[in-house]
């Protein structure tokens, strides 16, 4: 009966053409499915690294990536390597997490740190958005088990702590704006007196006046007073 088959098939070459070719490519299945090539492309995405591990790829190994942390994400920064290798101005920020340096401005001892413990909520949402910066301009390696990362690869309490405090001072800087967007600023440049340099204010419509900016408290930790302009009716209100 088969060989029937193959008689028929030939006289058809078309037909026998894609017969064999089917074949051919049932008996060069591959020996491992293409899930679990996905899974090891996952697994080698969300790659998890001890303090220890992540050292290593400080920029003093030349065979070795340049890796740096931020947040508990590990992205890789070789491209960038003449900014983050040896003698680089980014140098510190290899081979570590230093999150805290990104706003503090401490590149030595201490201030080379993850820990973002007494920062404001506008220094932490710029630490967030230096992490955002990294997401788009490098690539994503994996994880630094620690503060920001469980053992597993999830996300801590600490980690949820710092995004939920950057959302919080984006919307107390957009509320700010809109409350002050309702009371213009004063004009001001530098100016030479008769004693030296002035700085100048003035207002197109209205009378300077410095009032306090109360949610600068929430978002920096600190009170600040900025210049607005009053009309002559409002200036009682200004106490």
């Amino acid at each position: 009966m088969a060989t029937v088959i193959i008689k028929r098939l030939a006289k058809s070459p078309f037909v026998l053409i894609t017969v064999l070719v089917t074949l051919a490519a049932f008996s060069f299945t591959p020996r491992f499915p293409f899930k679990s090539f996905s899974n090891s492309l996952q697994q080698q995405v969300q790659r998890l690294f001890t303090a220890e591990e992540l050292a290593l790829y400080n920029g003093t190994d030349d065979t070795l990536p340049v890796l740096l942390g931020i947040l508990g994400s590990v992205f890789d920064v070789t491209k960038g390597k003449s900014h983050y290798g040896v003698g680089g101005g980014y140098h510190h920020f290899s081979g570590r997490d230093a999150s805290r340096a990104f706003v503090s401005g401490n590149f030595t001892g201490d201030g080379l740190t993850d820990s973002l413990r007494g920062l404001s909520s506008t220094e932490v949402k710029s630490i967030v958005e230096w992490r955002e910066f990294y997401f788009r301009s490098y690539t994503f390696v994996g994880k630094l088990v620690g503060r920001y990362y469980d053992g597993e690869g999830n996300p801590t309490k600490s980690l949820k702590g710092v995004e939920a405090k950057a959302a919080r001072g984006t919307q107390l800087l957009e509320k700010q704006k809109k409350e002050e967007a309702k009371q213009p600023s004063c004009n001001s440049r530098w100016s030479q007196g008769e004693g030296g340099e002035l700085w100048e204010v003035w207002c197109d419509d209205g009378f300077p006046r410095l009032v306090r900016r109360p949610l600068e408290i929430a978002l920096t930790g600190k009170m600040s007073k900025r210049c607005a302009c009053f009309k002559e009716d409002q200036l009682s209100e200004t106490g």
